[in-house]
């Protein structure tokens, strides 16, 4: 382990004096170099896929899994994406004159080694890979065995770019030894290692958190909510609301649960029930949505829970305060919604509610980086340091000072 981070750290010398042209040059490279190689892909997903059936996963993991032409022809335009993006490493973030004379620049730079952890979704490598290639960055992926066989292919394609041109294939890799140990290793190398990003299950972003020396960003649960306010418009709010959750369910975006005012549930929740049974979803509801609509009960273990599956919780409140308070208890800090027409109460949810992503009538799956311009993220941090939301390349460098002089000497 040790002798394989040695070799990233040294990629990572290299990789942080590449030139912005050379590095969008490979990254169009590598996004053709996918969609060359996507039957061989296609080829070692369908071994995964197998694996999955085979071991009983759910279908939402099994759809975040699946590969097809679609999905690589969507990775290889997210690194084309990525490619175009504005230089993030150089950016001149501040710059001043003290009196001494001294010209003090505030620069931003690559952050080093970054190891990225994550589960079942294939498409992870290449746009952590190719986020972190261009903002100057080396990477140590390790994905999750369920993906073994997509994830190889893909770094290996990523890989060859590099070789082609001359550059260590260590700048993308994966980790050589994905078992548990490896990662308990990986995660405490903190001379070789700058960042280590987790993104998965709750088990797995605590066990990181809790035993990592490396410093770590935390993509954690998304235990999403939207709220419907008495003052919503009615069409917009079911159609937010079924695109929030049924979009697709496995996802960290996600709504979770649906917080209805008390003033509109009895014009709303029959509505909302048939919306929800065109799409197969589970409803369970607190004791007053059950005295509109017959569903199950949601018991406190629902209204704490990330299903990351077809199922919704349902919660009758009293106004906007009482929706805020839920949310402040429950809450993961990661996408919450309001839907209303009233200024006032949509600025009161904006300002007191502590998430990485706020929405006034928009559906929580739009926290994404392709979605905000980013290309893709390398994780949706629930962090308040250093990082919040969807982490671009921007948010994969840090900053040094640069002082120019012209032989200053401090009395």
């Amino acid at each position: 382990m040790e002798a394989f981070l040695q070799k990233s750290q040294e990629a990572a010398a290299i990789c942080s004096t590449l030139q912005p042209g050379e590095k969008n040059r490979l990254l169009r490279a590598m996004a053709e170099a996918l969609e060359k190689n996507s039957s061989d892909i296609i080829a070692q997903n369908a071994k995964d896929l197998a694996y999955a059936k085979e071991h009983d996963l759910s279908s939402a993991m099994i759809d975040r899994l699946i590969l097809d032409e679609g999905r690589i022809l969507a990775m290889a335009n997210s690194i084309r994406e990525i490619a175009s993006l504005k230089e993030p490493v150089g950016r001149i973030l501040e710059g001043w004159r003290v009196e001494n004379g001294l010209n003090i620049q505030k620069v931003s730079i690559p952050i080093g080694v970054i190891g990225i952890i994550y589960e079942s979704r294939p498409n992870v490598t290449s746009d952590t890979a190719a986020l972190c290639f261009k903002s100057s960055n080396v990477c140590v992926l390790k994905g999750g065995k369920e993906a073994q066989h997509s994830n190889a292919v893909i770094a290996n394609v990523l890989q060859e770019v590099l070789l082609q041109n001359d550059l260590p294939a260590e700048i993308i890799s994966l980790l050589p030894d994905a078992s548990r140990e490896g990662v308990a290793q990986l995660i405490k190398m903190d001379k070789y290692v700058d960042l280590i990003i987790p993104r998965g299950g709750e088990g797995l972003i605590r066990y990181v958190s809790e035993n990592a020396t490396v410093p770590v960003v935390k993509h954690d649960k998304g235990l999403c909510h939207v709220y419907i306010d008495e003052d919503a418009c009615i069409d917009k709010a079911l159609d937010i609301i079924v695109n929030a959750k049924c979009r697709r369910t496995g996802i960290c975006n996600t709504m979770e649960t649906l917080l209805v005012d008390v003033n509109i549930a009895p014009l709303i929740l029959s509505e909302i029930q048939k919306r929800y049974a065109d799409h197969g979803t589970e409803l369970r509801g607190c004791e007053r949505t059950r005295s509109y609509i017959e569903i199950e009960e949601a018991t406190e273990e629902d209204f704490d829970t990330e299903y990351l599956d077809n199922i919704l919780s349902i919660k009758v409140v009293d106004g906007v305060e009482d929706a805020i308070a839920h949310i402040a208890r429950y809450g993961s800090g990661h996408s919450e919604s309001i839907i209303t027409e009233n200024y006032t109460t949509g600025e009161k949810f904006m300002n007191a509610i502590d998430a990485a992503c706020v929405y006034i009538n928009a559906s929580t799956q739009f926290t994404d980086g392709g979605e905000f311009g980013f290309g893709a993220e390398v994780g949706i941090s629930t962090n308040k340091l250093h990082a919040r939301g969807p982490m671009g390349i921007n948010d994969l460098t840090t900053y040094k000072y640069k002082i120019y002089g012209n032989g200053q000497v401090r009395a």
